[in-house]
């Protein structure tokens, strides 16, 4: 999974806007006529919560309801803070708690929002009347699970306030609260959908939550501005995931292989909390999901794998209307007006003083969907008298996710899972690698919900101002919206309105490997380039593949014959350095030839030095050259690479590299440095080392010393590093080498569910890890033992049969019923 832009979308100010302005077992039902009926479940709930090593659990009930209630209770006992402040934004209701200004304590697929921002995004968005037909979408065994799951999770929290359970100082920092308390099906269901919405809405939360017509502002005190744009899911750079699946011609035996490798949040609602969820003869399923869904997103059964990662492909798309003269609430359409829907939305704020205030906003909405406010990019695309944006996101109509999830979960081959896929066409916003027992072939698919837009469209479509933002949305459908030939096209197997058919998506089956590091579909193996799919699924043979792409299939033709566990357990974990290996030699040999170099500024930091620092090469030069070119915890100078790669790789591509980017070879280009960049590396070089310097790190530091996680005061060493100096075994932290080193305790991104699964005859075969441990409270047993496990590199041998489960050492069993 990778969000964000690299650098974010770039404001808008030097393009020409203005001008362009101006010029199976309850799941096989594809549909139902009445919501879950608590009332007529006579039995109440009842699950037994069994764990095992590292603390996962284990899920066993009799209903799907009951499978709900026992995973609600189990996410709850290891994360409740969290959970309970997930619910706070999705109801709309952070304001009301800590105040109009403040952020979320953790990034999500929301970015950090302000939770004035946050609430109204949430209440305009995910209204009632969108809950109630994703509600009514669901069959009846999801409506059970939703149902279930909040009936356990209100089951801990009562529990724990009662002192009935964890009287120590289990969830210390939220126990007390008042918000920490219950929910509904109705709250499950809008965190679910929130899901649906990361590669949309949720990259416009501000402009959204800030739209208002000319002359009215958001009339609401405390709000803030729209900020740039920064797309949190499907961008260029950032969070990212690599997935490959092994067929049996790289294997050498009998069963495919599943390598999935989600790159994630280490904190906060949308981290994955791992488990297993069986009801004896309807479901018996391992993986992960987000912290308060229900249904697992990523995981195995006995009979089949999958992972995801990112996809290329935009799931939205913007449309400009013309407004009615003189009435800039409504919009044209074929000549026609149109009056917006106007919603006034009132959330609870507290303020400085204590006081809890009602402020309310008026939001409107068209029939494409929200209003946003795009001024933030450039005030020129801002709601004006004339013109505003809406934006439609493919998947605000989607309730098939879970629903396919669920499926998958029960699938039994490789051929029942493709074959859901393409009937439901609804992942959204992710590429699926998935491999089978008895098939001899994995696939790769990017099939789920895409905006429906033809050529055609984008010729005669695409606004003026449309064409000044390409640069930084690119392949977004910036339409007219005053023309309904301009609607997103529905095909003849279209599941969902305005949604691009199965048949013409992308996807591969391959004897060999398939395999996805966020880069485009065209290369899920480069023995078979994958073209002639619609260009809203990304780029093909024009753009470099990522360091880590090409390195993830180097790994993958690495194996070939040798697919085995133990082969990819440490391919994946040996933290190479892609950039290193391509490029340390030549850059030392253009910096260390000169002794000393006058560093002028960092461009980095944007810091001028005047009068230009000294930095001598002579030390940096002798521990990258020793340096092994890996990120393992115990390699000496990675990040004195990574300082310096960070700088390099900012001048343009046609500067830096002697040979360009080839299509005709992918993996292999670009590569060399060329000559004349010799003074901007050294440069680079020079601020690095400062860089280095200032930190308080020696410049032979291990890399676990500096690229770590602090668990109740103790520093667990890491190994890995970022996408942009091209390490597969990403542990990427935010937070400046010299400001505290590479420390993973705020903001971080990086490995976090893995798992390696394979399907030798009687049985499932699963090796996993959690970097980041199952639970997220200081107090828990289970808040490092994971992350300690990832540390040393201890793969965790899953047990999923009912044998394995209780012969595990560290078995424990309660049954909880109500």
């Amino acid at each position: 999974m990778r969000p964000k832009l690299r650098g974010g979308l770039r404001p808008l100010f030097l393009l020409p806007v203005a001008m362009a302005l101006a010029a199976c077992s309850g799941i096989s039902s594809r549909s139902s006529t009445s919501h879950f009926d608590a009332s007529a479940r006579s039995a109440g709930y009842q699950a037994e919560i069994r764990r095992t090593a590292m603390g996962v659990p284990h899920i066993k009930a009799g209903d799907w309801a009951g499978a709900g209630y026992g995973y609600g209770y189990a996410q709850a006992q290891d994360n409740l803070c969290t959970m309970a402040d997930g619910f706070l934004t999705y109801r709309g209701e952070r304001s009301e708690f800590f105040g109009a200004q403040a952020k979320p304590p953790a990034s999500s697929t929301i970015g950090k929002p302000a939770n004035i921002d946050s609430d109204f995004f949430h209440r305009h968005v995910i209204t009632d009347e969108v809950i109630d037909a994703m509600d009514r979408a669901q069959p009846a065994a999801i409506r059970g699970m939703v149902e279930g799951f909040a009936a356990g999770y209100n089951r801990y929290v009562r529990d724990l306030k009662s002192g009935a359970v964890d009287k120590g100082n289990a969830h210390a920092a939220c126990r007390s609260e008042a918000w920490v308390r219950p929910v509904s099906s109705t709250d499950i269901f809008r965190r679910m959908y929130a899901t649906n919405l990361a590669a949309g809405y949720s990259n416009f939360l501000s402009n959204i939550a800030n739209a208002a017509p000319p002359g009215a502002g958001v009339s609401s005190p405390g709000a803030s501005d729209a900020q740039p744009m920064a797309l949190q899911v499907g961008g260029a750079a950032g969070v990212g995931s690599n997935m490959i699946g092994f067929g049996t011609a790289a294997t050498g035996d009998s069963s495919p292989l599943l390598f999935g490798n989600p790159h994630w949040y280490w904190r906060g609602p949308d981290r994955f909390y791992q488990a297993q969820l069986t009801i004896p003869g309807q479901l018996d399923a391992s993986g992960t999901s987000f912290l308060g869904v229900p249904v697992l997103l990523i995981g195995f059964n006995n009979d089949i794998a999958w992972s995801h990662t990112v996809s290329a492909a935009r799931r939205f798309g913007l449309y400009q209307l013309a407004l009615v003269p003189g009435d800039a609430t409504s919009y044209l359409r074929d000549g026609k007006p149109v009056k917006m829907q106007a919603r006034g939305i009132t959330v609870k704020v507290k303020r400085a003083s204590g006081r809890v205030e009602p402020v309310t906003r008026t939001l409107y909405a068209s029939e494409y969907g929200p209003l946003v406010n795009l001024g933030a990019i450039n005030p020129a695309l801002a709601w004006n008298r004339s013109a505003a944006f809406a934006i439609r996101d493919i998947n605000a109509d989607n309730f098939r996710t879970f629903r396919t999830w669920l499926r998958w979960a029960q699938a039994k081959s490789l051929d029942e899972l493709m074959a859901i896929q393409r009937e439901e066409a609804s992942i959204p916003w992710v590429n699926t690698v998935a491999v089978g027992r008895g098939s001899a072939q994995a696939w790769y698919g990017d099939v789920g919900a895409v905006p429906n837009v033809s050529r055609e469209q984008v010729a005669n479509c695409t606004t003026p101002a449309g064409k000044a933002m390409e640069a930084v949305l690119p392949r977004v459908p910036v339409f007219d919206g005053s023309r309904s030939a301009c609607d997103w096209q529905t095909d003849a197997d279209s599941v969902q309105k305005g949604a691009i058919g199965a048949s013409r998506m992308p996807n591969l089956l391959r004897d060999d490997y398939v395999a996805n590091m966020n880069d485009s579909y065209w290369l899920a193996n480069p023995k078979a380039p994958l073209t002639g799919y619609p260009a809203i699924f990304g780029p093909t043979g024009s753009d470099a593949q990522s360091f880590r792409t090409r390195l993830g299939h180097l790994i993958a033709q690495g194996t070939a014959k040798g697919a085995t566990v133990e082969a990819i357990e440490r391919a994946t974990l040996d933290s190479r350095a892609y950039t290193a290996e391509l490029f340390k030699a030549p850059a030392l040999e253009m910096v260390c030839g000169v002794p000393r170099i006058e560093v002028k500024g960092d461009a980095q930091t944007g810091e001028s030095f005047s009068p230009p620092r000294g930095v001598d090469t002579g030390p940096a030069c002798e521990v990258l050259k020793a340096w092994n070119n890996t990120g393992v915890a115990s390699a000496r100078g990675a990040h004195v690479w990574d300082e310096f790669w960070a700088r390099a790789v900012r001048l343009p591509a046609d500067k830096l590299y002697a040979v360009p980017f080839s299509a005709n070879d992918p993996i292999g280009t670009p590569r060399g440095l060329k000559a004349s960049a010799a003074d901007d590396l050294r440069q680079a070089f020079g601020a690095a080392v400062l860089r280095v310097q200032a930190s308080g790190y020696a410049l032979d530091a291990p890399r676990g010393e500096a690229l770590f996680v602090t668990r109740n005061g103790r520093k667990v060493p890491l190994s890995g590093g970022c996408d942009t100096q091209g390490y597969f075994t990403v542990m990427c932290s935010e937070n400046p080498l010299d400001k505290g080193g590479y420390t993973m305790d705020g903001d971080p991104n990086g490995n976090s569910y893995m798992q390696i699964v394979r399907f030798p005859a009687g049985g499932v075969e699963a090796h996993t890890l959690l970097s980041f441990s199952l639970s997220d409270d200081p107090a828990s047993a289970h808040n490092a033992d994971y992350t300690r496990a990832y540390s040393a590199g201890q793969w965790l041998r899953l047990p999923f049969s009912e044998s394995e489960i209780k012969a595990d050492a560290a078995y424990s069993s309660v049954t909880i019923r109500e």
